[in-house]
């Protein structure tokens, strides 16, 4: 992908939140257009990534139109874009053509969602339908009452067979979680954050077993954004970038699901290396989706930071965490910035881009030069419904 750089990004911070909709994607917006130094009348389109809104505050169709209209965004073409919690990355990749074709020089990409309810039912519920409902059912209570998303019976039995062919162990799970709050403590807009020891997840209450609480990403609202523009835009605006140099979304298919190098995640991550002409030793940082602890350590595989089976020993070398060689999920991740489905992929673009800007504050990665950032959506039988990876570069 060539030409398409980020001039500005913005993003509320990701918590359970009295704000509306609109309200946060009014604040992410904002921040965006005064990062890039843009009015709002300077937009050519947008594109909006939005999953379960319809479900939780019963917005359909005209989702984009709504949130943006608050902002002074009308008359130019919104698209909304749907694509579970890969919505606003698939609608980053959708504004990335765009730019790249030559058809617009200056757009926005939107991520927002609003998880919280009244009802803690809801939320969760919402999120159950990212599956193929005519063939799984919604498990939406354990025996104790509690609500739960039908995705923690999903990433259990992942973490399961992980654990089998890896000889991973809940203590290596429990080792994502410290790092991730640690890195989240050091985020102003994550929704967590905070030193922990291995022995606290593993004594927080049980979800799905090997799963805890602490070992799953929280229900959040929140809002990110970016503003993409072409190179002639960018040399009259003065943009510090970073560039976009690969922008791939795959669907997931039916495969050998005990195969790392099989899925979506690794199919796009190889297409995204080859698209940028990189490979994955020459990233400097990467946000990949922890929805669950156990996540982390298989994508490490999946996109080619470590070999099958090889995910435990590479979180235990130290190698992910800030101050090693590649740090993953400096931001906190799912775990401790939170998880507002329609608003994680975008998120992700918006901590790239402050690492590679050198913005970062204390979690900077001295020198970073080159990110990744991978989202995953939905599932259909043994594989994410939807996945999109990206790589970013500060030149």
């Amino acid at each position: 992908m060539d030409g398409v750089l980020i001039a500005g990004a913005g993003m509320t911070r990701f918590a359970k939140s009295a704000a509306s909709l609109r309200a946060l994607a009014a604040e992410a917006v904002a921040a965006a257009l005064a990062d890039a130094g843009l009015a709002a009348d300077q937009l050519q389109a947008a594109y909006v990534g939005n999953a379960v809104a319809g479900l939780v505050t019963g917005q359909e169709m005209i989702r984009g139109q709504v949130m943006l209209r608050t902002v002074g965004i009308e008359g130019i073409p919104i698209f909304n874009v749907e694509n579970a919690c890969a919505s606003s990355s698939s609608a980053l990749h959708l504004a990335c053509v765009s730019v790249a074709s030559g058809q617009h020089d200056a757009v926005l990409c939107l991520g927002a969602e609003k998880l919280t309810h009244e009802d803690r039912t809801v939320g969760m519920a919402a999120i159950g339908t990212a599956v193929d409902v005519e063939l799984q059912a919604e498990a939406a209570r354990q025996a104790t009452g509690r609500p739960r998303s039908f995705f923690m019976d999903i990433y259990a039995g992942m973490a399961r067979d992980y654990m089998a062919r890896s000889g991973a162990t809940a203590e290596d799970f429990a080792a994502v979680v410290v790092k991730n709050q640690h890195n989240g403590g050091l985020n102003p807009r994550a929704q967590y954050g905070g030193e922990l020891r291995v022995t606290d997840v593993l004594a927080s209450r049980t979800i799905v077993d090997p799963l805890t609480l602490l070992m799953c990403s929280p229900i959040s609202d929140g809002a990110a954004a970016v503003v993409l523009v072409s190179e002639r835009a960018a040399a009259r605006l003065g943009a510090r970038g970073p560039r976009i140099r690969a922008s791939v979304v795959r669907s997931g298919y039916r495969h050998d699901a005990g195969d790392v190098r099989a899925g979506a995640a690794a199919h796009a991550a190889q297409a995204a290396y080859a698209e940028a002409g990189l490979g994955p030793s020459e990233l400097s940082c990467v946000e990949v989706h922890d929805a669950s602890a156990p996540a982390e350590l298989m994508i490490y595989e999946e996109i080619g930071l470590a070999d099958p089976g090889e995910g435990p020993a590479l979180l235990a070398s130290g190698m992910t965490r800030l101050g090693g060689a590649r740090p993953v999920n400096t931001s906190g991740g799912l775990l401790s910035k939170g998880h507002p489905i329609g608003a994680t992929g975008v998120a992700q673009i918006c901590e790239a881009t402050w690492q590679l800007r050198g913005e970062a504050g204390a979690r900077q990665v001295p020198g970073a030069r080159v990110a990744l950032t991978q989202n995953g959506g939905g599932w259909l039988e043994d594989d994410s419904a939807a996945m999109a990876v990206h790589v970013l570069t500060s030149d």
